[in-house]
């Protein structure tokens, strides 16, 4: 009875433009960013930097990524997600440039921190950003869009720099600063409308922000669930961080072998996620996570058993068509149920679990590694299917679909496809 009225065209517009920058933006830095990652340890090895010091270089990224997640997704909810997004950018970009510095090996854990700080602030205020302005039935294709962006944006950078090599890193680090400040320009020129734009950088519009995430009733239960959907991925994501590439080298792998299979793991998932998220907006959400986490989780502990690097690579590529099925469904059942108002708060505490479970995924898997080659595989994908168990009970009565009420116009075509 009290049906909304039609979008006008040039709202539609609008969320395609916001999408579309935000792509972008995401693409740019993750490119850059991905670029220089596989070659900084042997760079810092080269300049006479101790194993351990060069992993807390490198587990630093992590540990300061967390704490910007949760300050910046509470931060953006008070003072608006695009200038949290945009601090964030040109964060990264300036301390990717000072690599280029004359710094000892403390110096470099400064720097590292300092990206992992401004990433981690720029990824949970672009997931915000979507959540706030983007209309419910629409947001799974957005989601879809942006992590296609993202997956788009890892395939290309190690191709780049392994192209580029060890020998010319400062030309990386530019790239990477470059790419990180090129990001900002769409981010800060695109016209932010939509049913949530006056909550977005206005003050004094829109409502109070509540003090705490939801704990109980269908929102609460809805975010726990999330939650654990966020660690599974986080597991898996670690294992492959710390062990792919040495199992494709136990099993006969060139380096032109491991990073192709990156590469191959990464472009589907970059095509087919704008699919993925169209989906997600139309199909039960609750079905497209659990069951594309399970079978991703049984990908993990099917890859130790395999002798072949081609079986190897072509399972991993595949593989990725369950995780593209996952990620916009999660985003988009999670931003349903909690107030926009908190989206940044919601966000943060997503991929601060995320990348709290990555690091301590990578950190058990490698040890386990060491001891015989499939045990992490064997013991993530345990581990993966045993937490996924209570987040059938938790999701039991939630609309898995998108509510009716909730859509805008009544479109589903105002994003890519």
């Amino acid at each position: 009875m009290f049906r909304r009225p039609p979008a006008a065209p040039a709202s539609s517009a609008g969320h395609r433009v916001l999408v579309a920058a935000l792509a972008a933006a995401v693409f740019l830095q993750w490119t850059g960013s991905s670029a220089v990652l596989p070659l900084l340890p042997i760079y810092l090895a080269e300049r006479g930097n101790q194993p351990a010091l060069i992993g807390t270089v490198m587990a630093s990224f992590f540990a300061t990524g967390v704490v910007a997640q949760l300050t910046g997704g509470r931060l953006g909810d008070r003072i608006g997600h695009r200038p949290v997004l945009l601090a964030g950018l040109i964060g990264y970009a300036v301390a990717s440039g000072g690599f280029l510095l004359d710094v000892d090996g403390w110096g470099y854990l400064v720097l590292r921190s300092a990206q992992g700080a401004a990433a981690g602030a720029a990824q949970v205020a672009c997931l915000a950003l979507v959540a706030r302005t983007i209309p419910p039935d629409l947001r799974g294709r957005a989601y879809g869009v942006i992590s296609g962006a993202e997956l788009g944006g890892v395939a290309v950078g190690p191709l780049l720099g392994t192209a580029v090599g060890i020998a010319h890193m400062g030309s990386l680090f530019v790239v990477a600063a470059a790419a990180a400040a090129l990001a900002a320009i769409p981010v800060f020129a695109v016209r932010i409308s939509g049913p949530r734009s006056s909550a977005e950088g206005d003050p004094g519009a829109g409502p109070r922000t509540p003090a705490r995430l939801p704990r109980s009733g269908s929102p609460g239960r809805a975010l726990a669930g999330v939650l654990v959907v966020a660690g599974v991925g986080g597991v898996l994501a670690g294992l492959y961080e710390a062990c792919w590439s040495l199992l494709m080298h136990a099993r006969g792998a060139t380096e032109a072998d491991v990073g192709l299979s990156w590469t191959l793991f990464a472009l589907p998932f970059a095509i087919v996620a704008p699919l993925a998220g169209w989906v997600a907006d139309r199909r039960d959400r609750r079905v497209l996570v659990l069951l594309g986490l399970a079978l991703g989780a049984g990908f993990a502990g099917l890859y130790p058993f395999l002798p072949s690097v081609e079986w190897l690579i072509g399972l991993g590529a595949a593989e990725s068509l369950c995780f593209v099925f996952a990620v916009p469904a999660a985003q988009s059942l999670l931003t349903e149920q909690v107030p926009s108002a908190i989206a940044g708060r919601a966000q943060g505490a997503f991929v601060a679990v995320q990348t709290s479970a990555i690091a301590l995924s990578a950190t058990v898997c490698g040890a386990a590694f060491a001891v015989v080659d499939w045990l992490p595989f064997v013991g993530a994908m345990v581990t993966a299917l045993a937490f996924l168990l209570p987040v059938l009970w938790l999701w039991r009565d939630l609309p898995g679909r998108v509510r009716a009420l909730d859509r805008v116009g009544g479109s589903s075509s105002s994003l890519p496809q």
